[in-house]
């Protein structure tokens, strides 16, 4: 039975309850003093008022009745059952533990509680959080609307350092568009597979990416990616007219992460079945065989057989898809990047560059650049030295003469200009037997006859 003394208590507390309450409602107290009287918040003061308007003063009253709270677990029983889960049920899952130890050793306790008890005392881990609610998107309707460009860092090749395979994947029907190994994914990486699918297929809509250093800025990571980016990538796809779109969790990205499952589940056996024991013959089996197999068997039929990929026409993929540097040429006709110096070689177009504002050009090859009004002047490789002068725009020249011919990368000069376009302000005539050019000297080999005839014409 309940004791004389904590009856007294409680109603004491109740009188006390109704009595703050009672000033509140005849405007003596405001309800937020009265509940500062209390020591209850503003919330549940709210509560009570609204519960005194339907039921009346019987909301203030303790509604056990004097039945007794449950009583607390004993501190022993708290030491027994961690004991038993660290040293006999270590590897039992919680609801595994808990039907142990309710059927075998008669400890009556709820779930949750002995749930709770242990992450506690460090001998559960804490569950991850189940997240917000996500819906599964659905794909694109055409092939080209929407690409996924992602890399996986996995042990393709065993006993070779891990590389990452860098895949441009299709929304509309799952196809695999480019697939490379690269020691490291990056701005290259990236420039390399938007070259291949632009120059293969043609340009698309949207590139759907994660959030890494080379395709987004972030200066404050809980505002997420900044709301204007100017990085290499970002600057690329602009100039393409392709949207990017930058994936805000992994969950996101679930079509390509499932792919990427997929492939770490076939590709490494398949390497190991065919004897590939380095990535250069990695990538040649990606290009001839698996790419093509995985197509035949993964691939989906889109929602409509139209195509959304657009060819390009006049465009230098390689200036647009590479890290560009603006420079200024320096009186020697010389640009330096990184402690290279880069030669500008002599072009007929132009007698010098100097203080001339040229764009420096990072290849997805390694190879160097530099291009002055969207022309490429000339390459380098990666220690800057010059590898050629020849413009693409010429090398498409040379290698459109009809076959059989000599292909020549810059034809002389001297082949194309004809007697008129030497002197365009002198009429040019095709001399007649015996006569210059200027119809004013013979051609005769005798000389006292020119000599005469000289003589004669300077008389008259």
């Amino acid at each position: 039975m309940e004791s004389i003394e904590r009856r007294v208590q409680r109603e004491a507390r109740a009188m006390t309850r109704r009595e703050v309450i009672t000033k509140a409602i005849a405007g003596q107290l405001s309800w937020l003093e009265a509940a500062a009287v209390l020591g209850i918040t503003a919330r549940h003061m709210r509560r009570l008022r609204r519960g005194y308007e339907r039921w009346g003063m019987s909301v203030v009253m303790d509604q056990r009745g004097g039945r007794p709270r449950r009583k607390r677990i004993k501190p022993a029983t708290i030491e027994f059952l961690v004991r038993l889960k660290r040293d006999v049920y270590g590897d039992f899952s919680v609801r595994h533990f808990y039907e142990q130890v309710t059927e075998k050793h008669g400890v009556r306790v709820s779930y949750n509680w002995l749930r709770l008890m242990l992450q506690e005392a460090g001998v559960v881990q804490k569950e991850a959080a189940r997240g917000k609610y996500r819906r599964r998107r659905e794909r694109r309707p055409m092939v080209g609307m929407l690409v996924h460009l992602d890399a996986s860092t996995h042990e393709w090749i065993a006993g070779l350092p891990m590389h990452d395979l860098v895949v441009a994947l299709d929304d509309a029907d799952g196809r695999i568009l480019y697939a490379r190994f690269f020691a490291q994914e990056g701005t290259a990486s990236t420039f390399a597979a938007l070259e291949s699918v632009v120059r293969r297929y043609g340009r698309f809509c949207e590139l759907y990416t994660d959030r890494g250093s080379h395709f987004c800025t972030t200066r404050d990571a809980a505002a997420g990616p900044d709301a204007e980016q100017n990085g290499q990538v970002s600057q690329a796809l602009r100039a393409l007219g392709i949207r990017q779109i930058l994936a805000r969790s992994p969950q996101a990205r679930g079509r390509s992460e499932r792919a990427f499952g997929t492939i770490q589940g076939r590709l490494p056996q398949e390497l190991r079945l065919n004897g590939i024991t380095n990535y250069a013959e990695a990538n040649r089996y990606l290009e001839e065989h698996f790419i093509a197999d995985f197509n035949g068997r993964f691939t989906v039929r889109p929602a409509q057989k139209e195509s959304a990929f657009i060819k390009l026409d006049g465009i230098e993929l390689e200036l647009v898809l590479s890290s560009r540097h603006q420079r200024i040429v320096r009186n020697d006709n010389t640009v330096v990047f990184k402690n290279l110096i880069l030669q500008l070689p002599a072009t007929r177009q132009r007698l010098h560059f100097v203080r001339c504002p040229v764009t420096l050009h990072q290849f997805s090859d390694g190879t160097l650049g530099i291009s002055y009004q969207g022309r490429l002047l000339a390459r380098y490789d990666s220690c800057g030295g010059l590898l050629s002068t020849t413009t693409p725009n010429k090398v498409r020249a040379a290698s459109a003469q009809p076959p059989g011919q000599p292909i020549q990368a810059v034809p002389p000069a001297a082949l194309h200009r004809t007697a008129r376009s030497q002197n365009p302000h002198f009429f040019a005539r095709t001399p007649k037997p015996g006569e210059s050019a200027g119809e004013k000297m013979s051609l005769k080999t005798n000389p006292q006859t020119q000599a005469k005839e000289l003589t004669h014409h300077v008389q008259n």
